[in-house]
């Protein structure tokens, strides 16, 4: 396990324009804390925390460097901004090397599933982390999963992941982590009308040529008074 040293300098807690003065500095507020450890409201370079999470993963034992000395830590927090997804503040929690602690493990898919790729299948991510427990020399970066054998209706919970030496799954075994299920088919829309079948055709209510003729002869048939004469 290679060491992981990150400087850190003792800051006054909580004012509105002292954490507005450490963000143009290029610095996180931070705080550390631990069974029979001290409270402590500290900060961390930007860059440096980046690099070291960049490199070595969010689970990485960090020896956190005070001015009287290195304390071995993990990051159990990460606050981020909304909208840029920079950290904003962070947890350092205390850790004992020789007690094993429960951390979240990344879940990293590898291959694609058969049921995707042969079959049109979905493949559904459905928990991207699991809880482990483990001495912190034994914290894996990520659990990765062949999910390339997976048909439609296949899937992997935790039961299936693969067996770590000095790691226990401590969340439910039958948890479903990943599940491939068929493509969904659109119904079809019923036709407007059966084909060949001539469309109704309006009723129209009007006079005929006929009864207006009617109506003429009617007319013609009244003898007028001059022809009673």
């Amino acid at each position: 396990m290679n060491e992981v040293i990150l400087d850190v300098e003792l800051r006054a807690a909580g004012t509105k324009g002292g954490l507005s003065s450490l963000k143009k500095e290029g610095k996180i507020p931070a705080v550390f804390y631990g069974k029979n450890v001290k409270h402590e409201s500290i900060s961390v370079n930007a860059k440096a925390f980046a690099s070291v999470i960049e490199a070595n993963g969010a689970n990485v034992i960090i020896d956190l460097n005070f001015k009287d000395g290195k304390k071995p830590a993990i990051v159990k927090e990460i606050q981020r901004d909304v909208l840029t997804q920079v950290p904003i503040h962070i947890d350092f929690r205390s850790i004992s090397l020789e007690d094993k602690v429960e951390v979240l493990v990344p879940i990293h898919i590898d291959g694609v599933a058969d049921g995707v790729k042969n079959f049109g299948g979905t493949m559904e991510f459905i928990v991207r982390e699991v809880k482990v427990k483990a001495l912190p020399k034994n914290i894996p970066q990520k659990i990765s999963v062949d999910v390339s054998a997976l048909g439609i209706g296949q899937g992997i919970t935790i039961a299936d992941l693969p067996k770590l030496e000095g790691i226990d799954y401590v969340q439910d075994p039958s948890t479903l982590i990943i599940n491939v299920i068929a493509a969904k088919v659109e119904e079809e829309k019923p036709a407007e009308a059966a084909v060949g079948t001539e469309p109704a055709q309006p009723e129209v209510i009007s006079k005929g040529k006929k009864d207006k003729e009617g109506e003429e002869g009617a007319e013609a048939a009244v003898p007028s008074p001059a022809a009673k004469k």
